[in-house]
């Protein structure tokens, strides 16, 4: 894994009654302070990528729907420098993932159905000083491929 990412699966109760799934809480690794939480819907076949951060931290956390979440490691100092991880995550694999600063990430929506994107992050957006950089999807310094692979 990428160096400083951080991925836990939730804790999910279900019983006759439905279901309750553990996001974040303040004594796990993947739990950051919250300055804003931001909720996102995006259609299928979508692809929101990449952005990065020089500041913020992003812990994302897919209430419905499927994902194929992509993270490249752009710290030239780091011992991942120019990784590439990629994670499966959403309602039938309920995973949060926190993503540190200066790591580009983005995401696939997967299936026929809409992903929605509940995520928490560690500076308030400020449109006249954004934290946000943004590359291509198919910027060839990542050189992900993110066509489905059929086996």
């Amino acid at each position: 894994m990428i160096e400083g990412v951080v991925v836990k699966e939730c804790v999910v109760h279900s019983d006759d009654r439905g279901l309750l799934v553990e996001i974040v809480r303040d004594d796990e690794p993947v739990f950051r302070e919250i300055r804003q939480s931001t909720l996102t819907l995006a259609y299928p076949g979508v692809i929101k990528a990449f952005h990065w951060h020089r500041r913020q931290w992003d812990v994302w956390f897919f209430v419905s729907g499927m994902a194929q979440v992509v993270m490249h490691d752009l710290r030239a100092n780091s011992p991942t420098a120019q990784r590439t991880e990629v994670l499966y995550m959403g309602e039938r694999r309920p995973l949060v993932v926190a993503i540190p600063p200066l790591v580009a990430h983005g995401y696939r929506v997967l299936g026929a159905d809409p992903c929605v994107l509940l995520y928490h992050t560690t500076e308030r957006y400020d449109p006249a000083d954004p934290d946000e950089e943004r590359l291509p999807y198919d910027d060839p310094r990542i050189g992900f491929d993110w066509q489905t692979k059929n086996r």
